[in-house]
């Protein structure tokens, strides 16, 4: 009985020693496998590599006293006396949803009567201000209570500005590489609000006339935007771009009431016109493919209990479920070191999956239809099921729920474990909708550089032309093509004098220059650039 139970106890060790040491090496040669080849295509999975270097303070744009309190712990809050921050929650047009679908004049009116209200110390909790008032005459005599309602920023623009000639930009952020997700980016949100500001400052300064103030302040804008382009974090990016489209609505503004000089206007056109969003998301795609790979070293170095504490401050170390944290480690212990591998490795080619072929960088095309197949690929390849594109429900599979797939989430999730897909899981659902917001900021920035042509051709012309082509070489020296379908974009005059310019959308078809419920619809309509009429 000894010696048979001697023999079975033999086998079964040399059993599974032979099942580690065959999952080992099959994990750890394919992920060098992959590994190799993306260093011959030239894509680093190291994220140490895309953290920018420190540059001395005279050339660094963030290095101002303003932008350093963004870091400070000691509770300080800056820009709190300015109308922006007394009332943006009390302007509907700021929290109604129904004013994303069109462009519109800022409503100045609405502003001033919260300044009256703030000033008179009688503005309520709750209470919401929003006129119809769109005519310039109305809206050029709300622009000074607006002005001075703005007053309180003037030292810190002054301040920005000065600043935003010097050559980089680098915020003090400590990029932790042992648990990135926690990486501290206090300066994101105040970045954007920052925009926010310069944005309705500059609507009041083209209503009262003071363009070149307005210049300078979308100028300042779409600087604190780009001020944060070389940090390694895909969220950094999608601020970036958020900020750039807000940085526009100034412009369309002028544009619309004819405000802008030719100089000016120049001046807009070559900076909208040097913007290449898509490979600048590329690059932060790359970058955010790094992170990801670095979360799966971590998994390996420190336990499967890690996944449990990714993006809390607490981490595994504090996880305050003691029975899963012992569950969650034996488990990582008992694991094949090549199961780790293949985590990386599947994380790495789902993401390959995601975004193939969806941008062509030569072209500065982006293919929704390509976003959409490469979606429902992944859905595949994560959850196993072909459900969601049969039954018309696009990418409902990254919903998890029963009625979509007709499968639970825990059968979801047995799939991901067995087929070593949990890092995919976790972490690529997210980033589905990055190509489609890339698409409908470069479009804006396109449709901007050549809204400035156009107007430049009206002032030389009294009329604005019958077609784009008419404005080379002298407007423009080369009219930007559809981010969407890679042909110019749509264009026509109108029967007031004015025209629609337009993209055909997310959804790749002509609607006649008609938007959809908002103004970068992805599901239906047009992203237009128009006027209203008077």
């Amino acid at each position: 009985m000894i010696r048979r139970i001697l023999i079975v106890l033999a086998w079964t060790v040399t059993i599974l020693g032979l099942f580690y040491g065959e999952e080992n090496w099959r994990g750890r040669h394919a992920w060098n496998q992959y590994r190799e080849a993306a260093a011959a295509r030239g894509l680093s999975l190291d994220w140490s590599a895309y953290i920018p270097k420190p540059v001395p303070d005279d050339q660094n744009f963030a290095a101002t006293p303003f932008f350093k309190t963004f870091f400070q712990n000691d509770g300080s809050v800056v820009l709190t006396n300015d109308l922006w921050f007394r009332a943006c929650d009390h302007i509907s047009e700021t929290n109604n949803t129904k004013y994303k679908g069109h462009r519109h004049f800022t409503d100045l009116a609405a502003w001033q009567k919260a300044a009256a209200a703030l000033q008179s110390g009688e503005l309520k909790r709750q209470q919401e201000f929003e006129t119809d008032i769109t005519d310039l005459a109305a809206r050029a005599a709300a622009a000074p209570a607006v002005l001075e309602g703005m007053n309180p920023d003037a030292a810190v623009f002054a301040e920005l500005r000065a600043a935003s000639s010097r050559e980089y930009s680098r915020f003090p952020v400590v990029y932790d590489l042992d648990n990135p997700w926690v990486t501290l980016l206090p300066h994101l949100a105040k970045i954007k609000q920052t925009v926010q500001r310069l944005n309705l400052e500059a609507c009041a300064e083209l209503a009262a006339g003071q363009t070149d103030q307005a210049l300078a302040d979308v100028k300042l804008g779409l600087s604190l935007a780009d001020s944060i382009k070389s940090e390694p974090i895909l969220i950094s990016y999608l601020v970036r771009v958020a900020s750039v489209h807000i940085a526009i609505q100034p412009v369309w503004e002028g544009l619309a009431e004819h405000r802008w000089t030719d100089a000016q206007l120049q001046e807009l056109q070559a900076r909208f016109s040097s913007y290449d969003l898509l490979a600048d998301m590329e690059q932060s795609l790359k970058e955010e493919r790094a992170v990801g790979t670095l979360t799966a070293d971590l998994i390996t170095k420190k336990g499967l209990v890690y996944v449990e504490g990714i993006g809390s401050f607490d981490n595994y170390r504090n996880y305050q479920e003691p029975f899963r944290k012992v569950f969650f480690y034996v488990i990582g212990r008992v694991m094949p070191s090549g199961w780790y591998d293949r985590e990386k490795l599947n994380y790495n080619k789902v993401f390959d999956a995601q975004f193939e072929g969806v941008v062509d960088l030569t072209a500065k095309t982006v293919s929704p239809q390509k976003a959409a197949l490469d979606a429902d690929e992944v859905g595949r390849q994560i959850y196993g099921k072909y459900g969601p594109s049969d039954a018309g429900i696009p990418h409902k599979f990254f919903e998890l729920d029963r009625q979509a797939n007709g499968e639970s989430s825990g059968s979801a999730a047995l799939h991901a474990i067995l087929h070593h897909l949990v890092m995919a899981r976790l972490l690529l659902p997210a980033l589905r909708n990055v190509p489609a917001k890339a698409a409908a900021v470069q479009t804006a920035a396109k449709q901007a550089a050549l809204a400035c042509a156009l107007e430049r051709y009206r002032l030389s012309n009294g009329q604005f032309p019958e077609t784009l082509e008419a404005l080379t070489p002298r407007f423009i020296s080369r009219a930007p093509n559809d981010v969407i379908t890679g042909q110019p974009y749509k264009y026509r005059r109108t029967d007031d004098g004015k025209f629609i310019l337009y993209s055909v959308g997310w959804n790749e078809k002509d609607d006649g220059g008609v938007p959809g419920t908002t103004l970068f619809d992805q599901t239906q309509g047009d992203w237009v650039w128009s006027y209203p009429a008077k």
